[in-house]
C-alpha cells in the first residue's frame, strides 16, 4: 500500500469522505478560536457544559425533521443553548450561586432531559446518532450551513477581537472606558453555541466541544501569543479531522471518536515536547550567571 492509498485516495474515491473532510477544515477554523478565548476566559468547562445543555432542541429537531437535519437540529439547539445561557446569567445574578454552579446544574437538567425526549419518541439508533453525531453522513446542504457559521464566526469575531481581548485580560479597564463588556459577553456565548450547533452531524452533543477545547489546549503549551494560539488551535483542529478521518477509514472505526483521540493524541504529544509542558521541566534553559 503506497501513501497515496492511505493518505489520498479515500477522499479521492467517495464523495462522502471529501464533505467530511471540508466539513472538518470549517469546524476547526471556526471553533479553535472560540474555544482559544474560552480557555482564556476560564470557561473551559462551561463550554462542555453548554454542548450538553443544547441537547433538549436538538432532540426535538432531530425528532420533528426525522432525520439529522442540521437546520432542524440548530435552531432548536440554538434556542436551548441561550435559554440556559440567560437563565444561569439571571440565577447567579439573583441569587448567591456562582455562574459555573448554575451552568452545571442546568446543563445537568438539560442532558437527562435531552436523552428523555429521544428515548421516549425515537430509537437507540437515533440517541446514538445525536449523542455521537455522524461525520460521514454530512450531505451538502449541511456544509453549506457548517459554512455559513463558520463565515459568521470568523466576521464577528474580528469585528470585536479588542472588546474580547480586553476583556480576557484586563476587563476593569474595558468597563472604565465605557466598554460595553456584557454585550460582548452575550455575543461570544452565541458564537459559542453556533459552533457546538454547526458540531452536531459530526462528533454529536456529547463530543461537539473536542475540536473547540483540546485545539485550545494545544495550542496553548505551545505557544503564549494569542494571534500564534488561534492560528495552532486552527492547525491541530483540522489536523486532528483530516487524521482522524483516515484512521477510521482504514481501521474501520467510528469517525466521531477517532477524531476526538487523535487531538487527545496530539494533546499528550504536546505535553511531553511542548515548551509549556514537561519539556520544559525534564531540559530547562540554562539562566544567566553573575
Amino acid at each position: 500500500m503506497t501513501a497515496y492509498d492511505i493518505f489520498l485516495a479515500p477522499f479521492a474515491d467517495y464523495g462522502f469522505m471529501r464533505r467530511a473532510l471540508v466539513a472538518c477544515l470549517c469546524l476547526g477554523l471556526g471553533a479553535g478560536p472560540i474555544g482559544v478565548f474560552l480557555m482564556l476566559r476560564r470557561m473551559s468547562l462551561m463550554g462542555d457544559a453548554m454542548s450538553h445543555a443544547v441537547l433538549p432542541g436538538a432532540a426535538i429537531g432531530y425528532l420533528v425533521a426525522g432525520s439529522l437535519s442540521l437546520t432542524a437540529m440548530g435552531i432548536g439547539g440554538l434556542i436551548a443553548g441561550l435559554s440556559v445561557a440567560l437563565l444561569s446569567g439571571i440565577v447567579s445574578r439573583t441569587t448567591a450561586l456562582q455562574e459555573d454552579a448554575s451552568f452545571a446544574s442546568f446543563y445537568l437538567a438539560s442532558l437527562a432531559l435531552g436523552v428523555l425526549i429521544v428515548s421516549l419518541r425515537g430509537s437507540n439508533i437515533d440517541l446514538l446518532h445525536v449523542l455521537f453525531g455522524t461525520v460521514l453522513a454530512i450531505d451538502a446542504p449541511s456544509l453549506l450551513q457548517i459554512g455559513a457559521i463558520t463565515s459568521v464566526t470568523l466576521v464577528v469575531l474580528a469585528a470585536i477581537y479588542r472588546p474580547l481581548v480586553a476583556e480576557c485580560f484586563d476587563p476593569g479597564f474595558l468597563k472604565a472606558v465605557g466598554g460595553r463588556g456584557p454585550v460582548y459577553h452575550v455575543l461570544f456565548l452565541l458564537l459559542v453555541v453556533l459552533n457546538l450547533v454547526a458540531s452536531f452531524q459530526a462528533l454529536g452533543t456529547l463530543m461537539a466541544v473536542g475540536l473547540m477545547m483540546l485545539p485550545a489546549v494545544i495550542a496553548q503549551l505551545w505557544s503564549r501569543r494569542l494571534p500564534s494560539m488561534m492560528a495552532i488551535a486552527v492547525i491541530s483542529a483540522t489536523f486532528s479531522g483530516y487524521l482522524g478521518l483516515v484512521a477510521s477509514y482504514h481501521l474501520e472505526l467510528a469517525s466521531g471518536p477517532t477524531i476526538i483521540m487523535t487531538a487527545a493524541a496530539i494533546y499528550v504529544l504536546s505535553i511531553l515536547l511542548a515548551p509549556a509542558g514537561l519539556a520544559r521541566r525534564l531540559f530547562p534553559r540554562p539562566r544567566l550567571s553573575g
